[in-house]
């Protein structure tokens, strides 16, 4: 499956679960050094919008295999 980045560009995600699982992290990532906090602005909102999309996707999934029961 594919997700469009914050970017524009299609990110190929082959495995959901653990792509949600790397989001979480990087979401939540920041630097000590404080003269990063611009860079860790955009990378904290690049990484949100992947988590929101990628936890769409998995409830979207999951209502999907609960309707086909």
């Amino acid at each position: 499956m594919q997700v469009t980045d914050l970017n524009g560009c299609p990110i190929e995600i082959t495995n959901l679960k653990e792509a949600i699982k790397m989001a979480r992290q990087y979401k939540e990532y920041s630097h000590e050094d404080k003269s990063f906090s611009e860079f860790d602005k955009r990378q904290k909102a690049y990484w949100l919008d992947m988590y929101k999309k990628l936890t769409v996707i998995r409830k979207q999934s999951s209502t999907i295999k609960i309707l086909e029961r």
